[in-house]
């Protein structure tokens, strides 16, 4: 299958790297950038075609399905030209800059008939897949509790760059660029909450528009309570963590490893402690879950499926992220 790459900044090498490993079975055609410098500073297949106008791919009838990994405030405007050429398309998180645009996002690509999928690559952890099997089967039994902490560390320099945490660009701060892979992960296992009364700030540590710390309690429709930490003003930078407790025991993942301890039988483990970028240096990841969400997206093209991180189940974590900022104190619903 021939693809095509739509963005050269930093947070396409992961995406390049899984392309790559990916070869015969897909191909890079294309890589689109803004300016001729970002595409010399990449390493490309010998067949790969550059170009700075998205015109090239978009009339290039052999391309079959692309990846955009630009600034959140252009996928809306990238994907839709895309969806209207009928190719299918994977957009890097999150969907768009407000809940209104990501949900147009998904309705062109609906009504254009073109797959849609995100990059929000924790479900696709190892011990996230196990997570999901292991609530999906209910041997832990009832969900009574939830605690889910991003303490992540971002050094004013992160936020000098241009448009970096403001809503113009990003549509948020910590929320939105850092704890949303977290915050998706958990209403994958969990679902959306009833209500979420939330406070968020930005704090003495950095100079941004958008915030860098926020706090909140969750109640969900069973009467299970939860919490949010989310910053990125936590020096050096920690593990992300969902603690997931249950009437039968609990179930704690913690940067890619899940450890699973029930009232009535032995300790297990899944996955691996892995870094994830929490840090200073923010590409300090392992890029084989981006490899798996992919692979899934190519798949669900050959097969019909629908993408195992389709870009309407994306939706539901943006309307938690609204709620949270909505609420100011007061509860709101993310309904």
């Amino acid at each position: 299958m021939r693809v095509a790459l739509i963005g050269a900044g930093p947070s396409c090498a992961p995406h390049l790297q899984s392309l790559m490993e990916l070869a015969p079975a897909v191909e890079l055609a294309w890589v689109a950038a803004r300016t001729p410098q970002r595409l010399a500073a990449l390493q490309l297949p010998a067949l790969t075609r550059t170009t700075t106008q998205l015109s090239d791919v978009l009339n290039d009838t052999s391309v079959r399905a692309v990846l955009v990994v630009t600034p959140p405030h252009t996928h809306l405007d990238i994907a839709t030209q895309l969806a209207r050429a009928g190719k299918h398309v994977l957009v890097e998180k999150p969907l768009d800059v407000s809940l209104a645009r990501a949900q147009q996002l998904v309705d062109v690509c609906d009504h254009q008939g073109v797959k849609l999928a995100v990059m929000l690559q924790h479900r696709m952890r190892d011990a996230s897949l196990a997570a999901a099997r292991l609530v999906a089967g209910g041997t832990l039994g009832t969900l009574t509790s939830t605690a889910t902490s991003v303490r992540w560390w971002r050094p004013q320099s992160y936020y000098d760059q241009p448009g970096r945490g403001t809503l113009a660009r990003d549509g948020g701060g910590v929320l939105m660029t850092q704890a949303i892979h977290t915050l998706d992960l958990l209403l994958q296992l969990t679902g959306l909450p009833a209500e979420v009364t939330a406070l968020a700030t930005t704090s003495p540590v950095h100079q941004m528009e958008c915030e860098d710390t926020v706090t909140a309690v969750l109640r969900y429709a069973n009467g299970a309570v939860g919490s949010i930490d989310a910053t990125t003003a936590a020096y050096p930078g920690y593990p992300e963590r969902i603690a997931l407790n249950f009437t039968g025991g609990t179930a704690t993942l913690e940067a890619g490893e899940l450890t699973v301890m029930p009232l009535d039988g032995p300790l297990t483990r899944a996955g691996e402690r892995q870094a994830t970028g929490s840090g200073a240096n923010l590409m300090a990841f392992d890029h084989g879950p981006h490899r798996a969400v992919i692979e899934d997206f190519v798949s669900a093209i050959r097969t019909g499926a629908q993408p195992g991180v389709s870009g309407r189940s994306a939706l539901a974590v943006q309307r938690l992220i609204d709620a949270m900022m909505a609420s100011q104190g007061r509860p709101v619903s993310p309904g």
